[in-house]
């Protein structure tokens, strides 16, 4: 056992259940918890990023319960290569620990942790943490990594006992958390941020907005798999972010999907192993968050119509339902699944836009961005990801609104301009017979910047014309 050691918080913001503390606190006398703002990101980011909100607030709650036990959380910005190797000097600490990441960015920043701390005779020590299998752990038989989702979610469900739902008990040792004075945290002003209204806009953060957010689904979720493809409807866990900066433990939300066992929970475990299986396919293969995965689409020649691309960023593109879901992730940086799918589809295979110019600008504005999720999620809806939506499968943006959102509830909330439209017209305003008095598309809202039969022939000419690998 070692005499001190760090805790290294990153995308574990929580006590319970928490995989490294469990692991320091086991083999140490004394821990320290630390977290660093990491500039080598921050840095690029704009001052009214909400992610940086939700952390800050997430950190704060942490702080307050650090503090209740005689502890605190060490926050200090910088460069983690940087901090660490000073933090773990300052402190004495033999061993830095910490969850493991599987994004190729923050494998190059540990092992450089891991390199400058060796010189001081010191150690960085990873466990795993937000997922229930990692890396090797669900391989085919050929011992290769899947990369078709039904086998792999197969193979998942097979190897799954309750052995790998076990929390880890790290609220068991606290009395081993360093006993320390009271430092502050760094105001988002100091950091460079601002106050993005996260209350305002019923964005809770931190332990106890996760648990608030799980409570709620939990009395929800035999209903997820009728009510969750329906933007207008409360059908989904609103958790994604949670997940996403661990303020809440996959396993607590696995183990009561699996053991609740209804056709919703069933579905929505489904969902968490699509993450997971996302999470290792960038592991296995890092390329993919820069280019496509299938060799055959890296060459395709979309055009690339700025003005197109920047009325789909902003929601004027004259189709509904697309527009709508770009307003709500411009008013509250996140979007329905369903959403996310059909914009994708609408950006790639109607305006005919390269997926990675999507993929960056959901990078930009959602709260729960995650690479592997973001970038499998839009290398589906491209068709170049491992397991892909076929090419020549192409959402009507029209049909869809007219299934997911046939009241028109979702799309007069975030297009209020359409709100006196009936529920017909609301869909494809260019098609209604007769429009209320006072309405003028092309004035009041634009029409259509792209006939969608039009561009669907465009779309399969590209990729059914693509380059032979």
């Amino acid at each position: 056992m070692t005499t001190t050691a760090l805790c290294w918080f990153r995308r574990d913001l929580r006590l319970d259940d928490h995989a490294a503390l469990h692991a320091a606190l086991r083999h140490s006398e004394c821990v320290i918890c630390v977290f660093v703002f990491d500039r080598d990101i921050l840095d690029r980011l704009p001052a009214q990023d909400r992610r940086i909100d939700f952390i800050w607030h997430s950190l704060e709650e942490l702080k307050e319960h650090l503090r209740a036990l005689g502890s605190d959380l060490v926050v200090v910005s910088g460069r983690p290569v940087d901090c660490i190797p000073v933090l773990a000097q300052e402190h004495g600490a033999g061993t830095v620990w910490a969850s493991r990441d599987y994004e190729p960015a923050a494998c190059q920043r540990d092992k450089a942790v891991a390199a400058r701390l060796s010189q001081l005779g010191k150690k960085l020590e990873t466990v795993k943490d937000q997922v229930i299998f990692e890396q090797d752990e669900v391989l085919t038989g050929n011992g290769k990594p899947y990369t078709v989702f039904t086998p792999y979610r197969n193979a998942w469900l097979k190897k799954l006992t309750p052995f790998y739902l076990q929390a880890y008990p790290s609220t068991s040792h606290l009395d081993r958390l360093a006993r320390l004075a009271e430092t502050p945290l760094p105001s988002l002003a100091d950091l460079g941020f601002t106050d993005t209204g996260l209350g305002r806009l019923g964005i809770l953060a931190g332990m106890s907005g996760a648990a608030a957010l799980f409570a709620d689904f939990g009395q929800r979720i035999e209903h997820y798999q009728q009510w969750r493809d329906f933007p207008a409807v409360k059908g989904v866990s609103y958790l994604s972010v949670h997940l996403r900066f661990g303020t809440i433990s996959i396993r607590q939300l696995a183990q009561f999907a699996w053991q609740q066992g209804s056709a919703g929970a069933t579905t929505w475990l489904n969902e968490l192993i699509w993450r997971e299986f996302y999470q290792q396919l960038l592991w296995h293969y890092p390329h993919v968050a820069e280019e496509s995965f299938k060799p055959e689409y890296r060459q395709l020649g979309f055009p690339n119509d700025e003005t197109q691309f920047a009325a789909w960023c902003t929601g004027r593109t004259g189709y509904p339902l697309v527009d709508a879901a770009m307003r709500q992730l411009e008013h509250s940086s996140y979007m329905h699944n369903r959403l996310r799918m059909v914009t994708a589809s609408f950006l790639v295979k109607d305006l005919l836009v390269d997926w990675r110019w999507g993929e960056r600008y959901f990078a930009e504005k959602l709260i729960d961005y995650d690479l592997a999720a973001n970038n499998g999620g839009w290398q589906w809806a491209a068709s170049t990801g491992c397991d892909a939506q076929p090419w020549f499968r192409i959402f009507n943006p029209v049909t869809q609104s007219q299934k997911f959102d046939p009241e028109g509830k979702f799309i007069r909330r975030y297009v209020p301009e359409l709100a006196t439209l009936d529920n017909q017209a609301i869909h494809a305003p260019w098609q209604a017979k007769t429009l209320p008095d006072g309405f003028l598309l092309g004035r009041d809202y634009p029409r259509p910047i792209v006939d969608h039969a039009e561009q669907r022939t465009q779309a399969l000419a590209l990729f059914g014309l693509r380059p032979k690998a």
